[in-house]
């Protein structure tokens, strides 16, 4: 009889710690939808350079043309800190929304993290971005012509 209580009282114990089956299952169908939801780096990487001589600043290459769902990696080369910013003005309808979901680390809407290691590298995906241009800029060195534009196809 004690044996068949333990057992009993285990078997309790289990049950209102842990998930019935049923529930579980439904969570584990419903987290592959939730999955689906989020916008996924799912093409190709393209490196960007930050440079800063200590007289022009610089993104290379200044143009660059991808496909949504690309992502673009910044890197820092030479002369930090740098970082990547989006004029709102200057980019498609729609996608500052985009922008905002998929950039992480940022300082402001539109605006990525200062990076001011040598090799710091700042990725961001495109994707669900509209086609269009997106004109953008490093905060730091703006005045000294440090902006580019991506292309998005």
């Amino acid at each position: 009889m004690r044996a068949m209580m333990m057992v009993v009282g285990v078997a309790a114990t289990l049950v209102g710690c842990g998930k019935g089956g049923e529930q579980q299952q439904a969570e584990q169908q419903a987290a592959p939808a939730a999955e689906a939801a989020a916008p996924a780096m799912t093409g190709a990487t393209h490196e960007v350079a930050m440079e800063f001589d200590g007289k022009v600043g610089s993104f290379v290459p200044a143009e660059l043309t991808i496909k949504a769902g690309d992502v673009v990696k910044f890197v820092v080369k030479s002369g930090p800190p740098h970082n990547v910013a989006f004029w709102s003005d200057s980019i498609p309808a729609g996608a500052a929304d985009v922008l905002n979901s998929t950039m992480k680390e940022t300082m402001a809407p539109l605006t990525g993290p200062l990076k001011v290691g040598m090799g710091e590298a700042y990725e961001m995906s495109f994707a669900g971005a509209p086609a269009g241009e997106y004109k953008y800029f490093c905060t730091p060195h703006l005045t000294f012509g440090m902006k580019a534009k991506i292309t998005v196809q």
